[in-house]
């Protein structure tokens, strides 16, 4: 069973914001809705389905060298004093024009992490001291009210030029947050970069509230494998596994025993490695039709003791990853077996 699925949404594109059109495409991305996860908590896996039944081996652009995924490229500004995000900007300028629902979660999935700019109506400091409500930036499109918010300097940018008014100012805030603060909202969703077609997109309600239902609240791996790496990456990620949700990738064959199997990657030399991620969203942007499934730090050390040919896990492997080694997971590996 697929983790998300699409149903139709019958709304005409119609534009009443000060923010520059959302286009068609986007619209087509705002129909995208989100199935019941429930099924997929209650998948049941034997340490036999480690194995290699229903294994995958990454491509080269998912599973790159050892020594490129410890490296990250380095946050850069488009506008001078604002530091973009961007993972998220550069997911936005991949982002087609007319999306399907694979790259909209993949966009997604990206979201949930680093922080997001939001326009204010004003000078924010100012209007912060003084203990005023925030008039933050929305659009109105097809007859609902988005939220708005920006992943660079430049697409904050381009929503000054687009409708002139530079009486206003730019405050970052985490991604979370924002999300969060949308939900709190009576708004449908959240506009991304509306004025910088075609790198825009918009996250229905209904997505967003799928996104933050499951999910570690202080997105430590994520935040990790996002961050700049450094010598304690490595250990920290491992520490966080011990003790943060965590999912596999998980399908079942049509032919055979009926046992579940679960997604591993090779690396070049042929070692084999147990795919984790740190959220369901990471397992759907792998656009092979698995599902999601929760399996705790202690069951995995479990599947690796199980099977020695295992080398370690992959850590999602869409990207931003990390390979770690059996040796590396030590601590892992000392679990009390769940």
């Amino acid at each position: 069973m697929a983790l998300f699925s699409r149903r139709s949404k019958n709304a005409e594109p119609e534009q009443q914001a000060s923010e520059s059109d959302v286009d068609a495409s986007a619209q087509d991305a705002a129909a995208v809705a989100v199935a019941d996860t429930s099924s997929a908590a209650s998948v049941g896996i034997s340490m036999s389905s480690f194995r290699g039944l229903g294994g995958t081996t990454p491509t080269d652009a998912a599973a790159p060298s050892i020594a490129a995924a410890q490296t990250r490229r380095t946050p850069d500004e488009t506008v001078p004093g604002l530091k973009d995000n961007v993972l998220l900007r550069d997911s936005l300028a991949r982002y087609p024009e007319k999306p399907e629902s694979s790259d909209l979660f993949d966009l997604a999935r990206q979201v949930l992490q680093g922080h997001l700019f939001l326009r204010v109506r004003g000078d924010a400091q100012t209007l912060m001291s003084e203990g005023k409500p925030l008039p933050l930036a929305s659009i109105e499109f097809g007859g609902n009210r988005f939220a708005v918010a920006f992943s660079s300097g430049k697409a904050l940018a381009d929503s000054i030029r687009a409708d002139g008014d530079t009486a206003t100012s730019a405050m970052g805030q985490p991604a979370l947050l924002v999300l969060r603060n949308v939900l709190a909202s009576d708004a449908a969703g959240l506009a991304i970069d509306p004025s910088s077609g075609p790198a825009r997109a918009i996250l229905p309600r209904e997505l967003i509230e799928r996104m933050l239902a499951t999910l570690d609240e202080e997105l430590t791996i994520k935040s990790l494998l996002a961050g700049e790496r450094t010598d304690a990456t490595t250990a920290a990620v491992v520490e966080a596994m011990t003790r943060v949700p965590l999912w596999v990738a998980v399908n079942r064959p049509a032919e055979g025993d009926g046992r579940v199997g679960v997604a591993e990657g090779r690396a070049p030399d042929g070692s084999r490695f147990l795919e984790v991620y740190s959220h369901p969203l990471e397992v759907v942007a792998m656009g092979r039709g698995d599902t999601a499934a929760p399996l705790s730090g202690a069951r995995i050390a479990g599947a690796l003791r199980a099977d020695e040919g295992l080398a370690g896990v992959i850590v999602d492997p869409r990207g931003p990853w990390m390979r770690l080694s059996r040796e590396h997971l030590a601590p892992l590996l000392a679990l009390d077996p769940a």
